[in-house]
């Protein structure tokens, strides 16, 4: 019984170990002997890009994400602005169509049928030769739009992903633990585009080129993380653009963020399942298909294990009494994520009691996100992650 509750609560633990440690470490080791890319220059003349923004009854900041695309340091002729309104049935629509003389143009999308439903209706309606995908809560950096743009003067790039700034109030939300994996997440992406393609992209700013933006999806698959594996099928890369840099305002509510965590986690299951070919090596290629399963099905997997930790601790602690502390332990740190999960907002949290509420967060996302993925529920329609609002302006 000992043996056999060692190596239950073992499981997990080793995919977490692998997918968080031995990976990145693998891509840094190997890392090391590459040079870095040389920066790519201006284009002669910039290409025709769209800015696509998905939304669902955004009308309290739809305006000042369009004012914020208006002032990006981009050729205002070259560039198109695409709202996709999956279905709003609040002011949205009326408040692009305001811009329409300044070159934005509204896609309504009706019955609403979800983000990617919307992205697919939206595809007829893109002219440019770059399409840039971003979300009516976050804000673009005024350079960062070329930053991504200028990654396509490499013939071999078919989808350019930005890095994401988590920013928010660090004393008062219950959510900082976020800013730090958001951080870890972009480090490995950076490794993994040395070494040649990321194998997800960045879903609050990625371009992609056109033939890959066009590519007709099912609806409950996350396009930021298809468009990668859609490039790969093409043969083309997609990178990490570490310059192109967007602010993401965090979650203020835990219990927001279980449900977007969830929701995510989910869509990418389906996702990895619908291009499951590519985890194959004599399909996708070795690395390619190495770091598809390290970076992203070893990270779920860890997920799908824990139940069977629980279960080892319960072994143990019959068999050990001492293991009683262990199961403490589990209690003490679930209980701290309760309490994050209900703690007032505006009032400060403590360090020690984020941490465990993303903790907890994270876990039970992942298990909700596998028990909706196995049960083979479909999750088409989208409820955007309300962030707090940027306001309006360009970030600089």
């Amino acid at each position: 019984m000992i043996v056999l509750g060692l190596v239950l609560l073992a499981i997990p633990f080793v995919c977490f170990g692998y997918a968080y440690v031995a990976y990145p470490a693998v891509l840094w080791l190997a890392s090391r002997s590459r040079r870095d890319a040389p920066s790519p220059v201006d284009p002669a003349e910039w290409p025709l890009i769209t800015i696509t923004v998905p939304a669902y009854n955004e009308e309290r900041r739809i305006r000042s994400t369009i004012e914020s695309l208006l002032e990006i340091d981009y050729p205002p002729d070259r560039r198109q602005i695409l709202i996709a309104s999956d279905g709003s049935t609040d002011g949205t629509d009326a408040i692009v169509r305001e811009y329409a003389s300044r070159g934005v143009e509204l896609v309504h999308v009706a019955p609403r049928g979800g983000k990617t439903n919307a992205e697919n209706h939206a595809a007829s309606a893109i002219r440019g030769e770059i399409v840039v995908n971003t979300d009516a809560s976050i804000r673009i950096h005024s350079h960062s739009v070329k930053e991504l743009v200028r990654a396509f003067q490499d013939a071999s790039v078919g989808v350019a992903s930005g890095r994401d700034v988590s920013v928010g109030d660090v004393e008062q939300e219950a959510n900082r633990g976020e800013s730090g994996y958001v951080g870890y997440e972009m480090w490995v992406r950076a490794l993994e585009t040395k070494l040649g393609s990321i194998v997800g992209a960045s879903g609050c700013c990625y371009a992609a080129r056109v033939d890959v933006q066009r590519t007709q999806l099912p609806g409950d698959l996350a396009r930021d993380f298809a468009s990668a594996l859609i490039a790969h099928q093409k043969g083309l890369r997609a990178v990490s653009v570490a310059s192109a840099t967007c602010v993401v305002p965090r979650t203020t509510s835990l219990r927001a963020e279980l449900r977007r965590k969830a929701r995510t986690m989910a869509q990418g299951l389906e996702t990895l399942w619908h291009y499951r070919e590519l985890t194959a090596p004599w399909r996708a290629g070795f690395s390619f298909a190495f770091m598809l399963t390290s970076h992203k099905l070893s990270r779920w997997l860890f997920y799908l294990a824990l139940p069977l930790a629980a279960v080892g601790v319960v072994l143990l602690c019959v068999a050990v009494p001492r293991a009683l502390a262990l199961a403490a332990l589990a209690v003490l740190v679930l209980g701290a994520g309760c309490a994050a999960m209900a703690w007032p907002e505006g009032k400060r949290v403590p360090l020690p009691i984020a941490l465990c509420g993303f903790v907890v967060v994270s876990n039970v996302a992942g298990v909700r996100a596998w028990l909706t993925f196995l049960r083979r529920q479909r999750m088409p329609t989208w409820e955007p992650t309300r962030r707090p609002d940027l306001g309006g302006g360009v970030a600089k």
